[in-house]
């Protein structure tokens, strides 16, 4: 096993990404361009992330489906805008069983259009509404530029999809299912997230509205971390999602859909890692303390059975702990770098000596304002100050991460500043809202616009670009993304 380092942030951060997901044993690519083995190891993040989403999820009433995989092609082409922005990423199935199928089958890139198809059958009266379903599944989308858990051809995500009484009721959906997202994103990814609108370019296909969170790497770039969409009745006129009102007359519903996937991952990576690898919050982490006994033979015997010890009381206080003991052929000085690469949040060290003087070692995966450096917690603390730590260790990612962002995001007003300032960060700008004017920008600077944030502050003015007058009484969020 090699000890060498990854290539710097600063050097090359597309190359420090590739070379740490694989590092710190997080994925290995898969068999086909494109695709990923999730290892164990990062599964266990998906598992965190999904178990702390789902739970909002069936809390605020939506039940969990299965739908199939291969979708009839017909059924995408029921919604014309739908269908024009997904037919560059589509993966079609056309023999099986040794024959040409009659209809071409699409292997699934989103469900809106299966999922629509069914609630018209079980969708009859407004006694049926709302119907909120959600969905753990894999996807597939062909990419042609791969990279590991931010875009692969196939990945894993959860996608919401609701019906509605009317307008109103959905968009507290939609927004409802944001609010989630950005909650999951800070609270356990230890990510500040912005959320906001879309521009009308940058929509779903095939949506009314889209809704998003953002987020910021430590390259300066944004990273779309989740979605929601109001689909308004497009997909119920192409479905026949229709339900009978009190009234008794026949009205279309309103649908959303929503979602987020193992891009999370790549998010969490982006957000905190380092020139060692991984730096994870200890919400995610899939431990969150890693504890490394130290000595030879009779030695090793004394200071890992003392490991056990105390990795059964960090369990009891419901710590996620390993014990590094089943590696006996590499040197300390390796597993450090090994749990530093995959961003262990908190390492105990236990030699002889900690035994003799009561005490283990504590080193943190990156030094906070309550620590700085090593230090020693004796036997009888490390339960009840370990749980903190980590709170503290969380709270200081999110900090840290925050204040990147603000450092690295500006109000520009000339079209020299809006380049100068996307090439480094997000850039906060006035903007007329054209999709041409948005096309003329990306080619120029390969930035878009990210969102328009609901926080925003009213503003108005002329366009950075074009000199039109701006469209939506705030500035806009431009910046480079994955």
């Amino acid at each position: 096993m090699s000890r060498e380092g990854v290539t710097p942030q600063s050097e090359d951060f597309s190359a420090w990404y590739n070379e740490v997901v694989v590092r710190a044993q997080l994925v290995d690519r898969g068999p086909v361009r494109g695709t990923m083995v999730i290892r164990p190891y990062g599964y266990r993040i998906w598992e965190l992330l999904q178990g702390d989403l789902d739970a909002k999820i069936k809390d605020a009433g939506h039940e969990n489906a299965c739908f199939p995989m291969f979708i009839p092609e017909s059924y995408l082409k029921r919604e014309a805008e739908h269908v024009e922005g997904f037919s560059p990423e589509l993966a079609v199935v056309t023999h099986a069983g040794g024959k040409e199928l009659e209809e071409p089958l699409v292997v699934r890139p989103t469900s809106e259009t299966v999922i629509g198809e069914y609630m018209a059958k079980w969708i009859d009266s407004h006694r049926d509404l709302p119907l909120l379903l959600n969905q753990w599944a894999n996807v597939v989308r062909w990419e042609m530029r791969p990279r590991m858990f931010l875009r692969t051809t196939e990945f894993l995500w959860q996608e919401g999809h609701t019906a509605h009484v009317d307008e109103d009721d959905a968009m507290r959906e939609t927004l409802w299912a944001l609010d989630a997202y950005e909650k999951v994103a800070r609270d356990l990814a230890a990510m500040p997230v912005v959320p906001g609108e879309k521009t009308p370019g940058e929509r779903f296909a095939g949506a009314e509205r889209t809704y998003t969170i953002e987020g910021m790497m430590r390259d300066g770039r944004a990273l779309q971390a989740g979605t929601s969409h109001y689909l308004g009745t497009n997909f119920a006129k192409a479905f026949e999602i229709d339900y009978q009102d009190a009234d008794g007359d026949l009205v279309l519903a309103h649908t959303t859909s929503w979602g987020m996937s193992t891009r999370m991952i790549g998010g969490v990576i982006m957000t905190h890692g380092d020139d060692k690898g991984l730096v994870l919050p200890p919400r995610l982490a899939p431990y969150q303390v890693v504890i490394v006994p130290l000595g030879r033979k009779e030695q090793a015997e004394t200071t890992a059975a003392k490991a056990h010890e105390v990795a059964a009381e960090l369990k009891a206080a419901g710590v996620r702990v390993h014990v590094d003991d089943k590696r006996p052929q590499l040197t300390p000085g390796f597993k450090f770098n090994d749990w530093e690469m995959r961003g262990v949040p908190l390492r105990l060290e236990l030699g002889m000596r900690d035994i003799d003087n009561g005490v283990v070692t504590l080193a943190r995966r990156l030094p906070t304002e309550e620590g700085q450096g090593k230090e020693t917690i004796p036997f009888g603390e490390v339960a009840a100050r370990i749980p903190g730590l980590l709170e503290d260790f969380q709270a200081f990612l999110l900090r840290r991460a925050e204040e990147f962002r603000d450092s690295h995001t500006r109000a520009v007003d000339s079209w020299d500043d809006f380049a100068a300032q996307v090439s480094q960060g997000w850039a906060l700008a006035l903007h007329c809202g054209r999709t041409a004017c948005e096309d003329d920008i990306k080619a120029e600077t390969a930035a878009t616009p990210r969102c328009i944030p609901a926080a925003g502050e009213a503003d108005s003015g002329v366009c950075v670009r074009c000199g039109e007058p701006s469209a939506y009484g705030k500035r806009v969020i431009f910046g480079k993304s994955y």
